[in-house]
């Protein structure tokens, strides 16, 4: 079932973080703020792990590329798989990233450091179920998603978090959430459902008229070869400063977009025989054009200026790279010319010429670790996430 919108009386507790690393919990009733408990410790694990970690930072490692950067190994006080990372403010000092196991850390240095926070109407065994798996800010509005479905929103650059509570009727599992500004946010299911809110999530508005599900068997699959065989679901969705979209089929058969405007999401075939991996724009701009890799190691780029109004494939140029056969799992496009790439093995190669050749970054690979998501959060600093709280930070 599709629904168009639907509509949510009552936030439920908002979670608030003070600076002696103890959280309050409040309740929002009738937009008013009310005390419904006192405060509380953080369970005995964190907070062991929140007093070793100084002691450890002097074990850092670096990794040094032929341009005199480096990569370094940022120590937390967790061993989870990390998802996603955002910064509050212009300079990137302050930030969250999230994961696995319930993860949420903050840092007001850069990332440099990490400190661990919990919520206080969670039990510390029900918060480690909780894979808090996307995080978005605009301004000191923020808004995170995660597995099981749950939904968090804060206006106070994260000193309170309150919770949205999500609709049973909602189509798929949210994946992907852009903070708006002004109480506002759009999100995105794994059934290609996409919603927006303008009052922090009381009220949500569907942008499209049906699931892509429901588009595929309208259309018998527009001619689209894999698209017989959708599951259901898409995996790496990807929203860029326009508000257009990219997501994958499940199997890597396919690929849709979607903009603003446009009632349903358009299946395009890919031009190659192996699946498709990963997607993104390049620097977040679609007259950029579009990224896209393959399993066993292919990159290509499309052309520029990608036309989402049309219905017909679109020309992707291969990027010669040699990963030895492992495939690509994120690309970051810093600039015209700067290219990093990350790959199956924990490997990291950068290109300095528009990927005409490429350095790998030594070292990487000897980590106990898989890198899963590369993020430069602006020219001069990026970060790697993958498992077993492996963070690796470029400045």
């Amino acid at each position: 079932m599709f629904i168009n919108s639907f509509c949510l009386k009552n936030l439920l507790p908002v979670f608030s973080k003070n600076k002696t690393f103890l959280l309050n919990v409040k309740c929002l009733s009738n937009n008013k703020f009310e005390n419904h408990s006192n405060f509380f410790k953080i369970n005995r694990t964190k907070f062991i792990n929140y007093l070793l970690y100084p002691t450890l930072t002097s074990l850092y490692p670096k990794f040094t590329h032929a341009n005199t950067t480096s990569w370094t190994k940022v120590d937390l006080p967790v061993d989870s798989v990390l998802f996603d990372i955002e910064f509050t403010d212009p300079e990137c000092k302050h930030g969250w990233l999230v994961g696995s196991k319930g993860t949420f850390l903050e840092t007001d240095d850069g990332g440099n450091t990490w400190v661990p926070r919990t919520f206080a109407n969670l039990d510390p065994d029900e918060e480690l179920t909780y894979r808090f798996e996307n995080i978005s800010f605009e301004g000191q509005e923020g808004w995170v998603i995660g597995k099981p479905a749950i939904i968090l929103y804060t206006k106070d650059g994260g000193k309170t978090w309150f919770r949205v509570p999500v609709s049973p009727k909602l189509p798929g599992e949210p994946c992907l959430i852009k903070a708006l500004g002004s109480e506002s946010a759009e999100l995105t299911t794994t059934s290609g459902a996409i919603y927006v809110t303008n009052n922090a999530g009381r009220n949500w508005k569907a942008q499209v008229k049906e699931t892509i599900d429901s588009t595929l068997n309208r259309t018998i699959s527009s001619g689209v070869s894999g698209a017989s065989y959708f599951t259901g679901n898409v995996i790496n969705v990807i929203r860029n400063s326009e508000g257009k979209y990219l997501a994958i089929s499940s199997r890597g058969n396919f690929y849709l977009t979607w903009e603003p405007g446009q009632d349903f999401w358009i299946p395009r075939a890919r031009e190659t025989s192996r699946r498709i991996q990963s997607m993104g724009f390049i620097q977040n701009d679609n007259q950029k054009g579009i990224w896209m890799s393959t399993r066993g190691g292919g990159l290509s780029v499309s052309t520029k200026n990608f036309d989402f109004e049309s219905i017909s494939s679109f020309n992707f140029e291969n990027i010669d790279i040699k990963t030895g056969g492992y495939g690509i799992l994120d690309a970051a496009f810093v600039n015209d010319k700067d290219i990093w790439i990350i790959c199956g093995g924990g490997i990291v190669y950068n290109s300095t010429d528009k990927g005409k050749n490429w350095t790998k970054v030594d070292g990487i690979d000897k980590l106990s670790g898989n890198l899963y998501k590369i993020k430069f959060v602006n020219n001069n600093k990026g970060f790697i996430l993958g498992s077993n709280g492996l963070l690796l930070r470029y400045q």
